[in-house]
């Protein structure tokens, strides 16, 4: 929706990104949780090993022996009938009493017997989570983390008691250490992992987002962004009734425009790419109450959008929306604006509500559908987005974005229902749209995601360099070249010098140092991911995007302070 890359599902990872495919053999999935990418080629086992929860206490019971029998017994086998007695307990929901119990272990047991003594804490905390005393189960799984390092179950109790105490840094720690020893088998502490780090994503995101600098795309992406209309009215170059009558017939000139007007200075500066003069030059129309402050509202709003202040964007939008009398096709652009703003705040409800506005308003408007279709996708309504293309394509027969982008949506459907028949149709779809727009640089980038689905890696590379031939300034492009690089050739130095000749073409372009901070931390170069990271969190256009910015750079710091604490450090590439 108001842009050009194709938009995905969302995965529940918080982000709807499909683009990324595979590196080194193992998904890259850039989804929250899944900075702990290495341990994807046995998710499978992953279902099936360790999923239950880790309530009962350690250790086997012993004969129960009479008084007699106890006389003379070392202060181990004292302290481990005491332990037994409290296992009774425990499996009897008598958590009090099995505290004592456990309480009395602890007091007999030797200090020397670290490992006797880390199993009794950890049974401790046990009993106390059962009674929801969780200062208590963190206080004893640290005493049994300082007898065992490596203790699993108290890690992951540790990590559970303090998620419930809104810790949530030291929690993601403990079950990152977890993870780690686990080798990535137990579904539970994955999760955990996953929804501790979407959390601190969102909290985080939420505070920088308000207090962000504004920050103006690069060209490549502005211009990217209004190719996604072709019914935009104030995306158009100045026409002659906007002209100076003077330099009506001046053809192949620079356009002059009456220093009366901000709105058509503001566009003329749009021509000239020096976009952050349009924002002045638009608040001048609009106090000025001229002839184009519906224009000069609906292209401010659209620059706010583009820096990143919805907050200041939304009230531009509900004027125009509100004006009856401006043109409808202005109040269907700022619909489907808002729309598209609704859905990156996450409230598909009132977004779906905008496009359905503007397709009722305009109902000839080809951009309503399209972008409406795109909307759908992240919806999962296949069907519908496919619908809405073909309208699209129908009001619009030679618009080769909205062609390209439903081989896309049918790719998607086909592949994900694992339907082989349905997906050769939509790879001949792709086949027929770039034979039919050549130009089309979006076609032969959608085309070569499926053909890296199919592991087709040399047509897919192909595909990416007549993107690049079409497009030499798009970094996107460079960016999923060198991941298909990783994938198909296993080249590490050739696909991160694409990725960072993407860097060098648009320093801005967040994708890029999002990639290359996950190529990072598979590498195990955490400080450089971390690096990476935070320069994509500074270029975030979205809070959605910022929380899974953040949520990638914190699953990397905490790595480091595993490594740091317990030696723990996963495989690298």
């Amino acid at each position: 929706m108001a842009a050009s890359k194709p938009v995905e599902p969302d995965t529940g990872t918080g982000l709807p990104r499909w683009q990324v495919a595979l590196l080194v053999g193992t998904p890259i999935v850039l989804g929250v949780g899944a900075i702990y990418l290495w341990n994807r080629s046995r998710t499978k086992q992953t279902r099936a090993k360790g999923s239950g929860e880790r309530k009962t206490p350690e250790g086997s019971a012993s004969p129960v022996q009479g008084q007699d029998a106890q006389r003379g017994r070392s202060p181990l086998d004292k302290a481990q009938a005491a332990k037994n007695k409290g296992n009774k307990y425990f499996k009897a929901g008598k958590y009090e009493n099995a505290i004592r119990c456990y309480t009395e272990a602890i007091s007999l047991c030797p200090t020397e017997q670290k490992s006797d003594l880390s199993t009794f804490y950890q049974n401790r905390a046990a009993a106390y989570e059962q009674l929801s005393k969780w200062t208590e189960v963190v206080q004893d799984c640290t005493k049994a983390v300082e007898f065992n390092p490596r203790y699993i179950k108290a890690l992951f109790r540790r990590a559970k008691a303090l998620e419930k105490l809104d810790n949530k840094k030291e929690c993601l720690e403990d079950v990152t250490a977890v993870c780690i020893l686990e080798a990535f088998q137990n579904q539970q502490s994955m999760l955990l992992a996953d929804k501790v780090l979407k959390q601190l994503g969102k909290e985080k995101a939420k505070e920088k987002y308000k207090n962000r600098e504004p920050l103006m795309p690069s060209p490549q992406f502005i211009k990217s962004y209004f190719s996604s209309f072709t019914d935009d009215i104030i995306s158009q170059p100045l026409q002659k009734g906007e002209k100076k009558d003077e330099d009506k017939d001046k053809e192949g000139e620079a356009v002059e425009v009456s220093e009366s007007s901000g709105y058509l200075k503001a566009k003329q500066y749009m021509e000239e790419e020096n976009y952050d003069k349009i924002i002045s030059e638009c608040t001048k129309e609009i106090d000025s109450e001229g002839r184009y402050t519906a224009e000069a509202l609906l292209l401010r709003a659209t620059f706010y959008l583009l820096i990143g202040i919805s907050t200041a964007a939304e009230p531009d939008l509900d004027r125009v929306i509100n004006m009856k009398d401006a043109n409808v096709k202005l109040r269907a652009n700022a619909l489907i604006k808002r729309g598209s703003m609704y859905m990156q705040q996450q409230q598909p409800l009132l977004s779906t509500q905008d496009f359905n506005m503007a397709a009722e308003s305009d109902t000839r408007n080809p951009d309503v559908y399209h972008h409406r279709g795109q909307l759908k996708i992240l919806l999962d309504q296949v069907d519908e987005a496919v619908s809405d293309f073909d309208e699209c394509i129908l009001l619009r027969p030679d618009y080769a974005l909205a062609q390209a982008q439903k081989c896309f949506a049918l790719y998607r459907q086909a592949y994900t229902g694992n339907n082989p028949s349905q997906v050769q149709i939509a790879m001949d779809g792709f086949e027929a749209v770039i034979k039919r727009f050549p130009k089309c640089a979006e076609g032969y980038a959608l085309y070569a995601q499926a053909l890296t689905d199919q592991q087709q890696f040399g047509k897919a590379d192909e595909m990416y360099d007549k993107c690049i031939e079409l497009e030499p300034d798009n970094a996107t492009t460079y960016v999923h070249k060198g991941l298909l690089q990783l994938q198909w050739k296993q080249d590490l130095d050739l696909g991160l010098d694409l990725i960072s000749k993407a860097i060098e073409i648009d320093n801005k372009c967040d994708f890029a140092y999002e990639t290359m901070g996950t190529i990072e931390v598979q590498r195990g170069n955490l400080d450089k991911a971390i690096d990476m990271f935070n320069k994509a969190i500074n270029l975030a256009k979205s809070e959605m995007e910022m929380a899974h910015l953040y949520s990638l750079c914190d699953a990397a710091y905490a790595q480091t302070e595993v490594a740091r604490k317990y030696g723990l450090k996963p495989p690298t590439l």
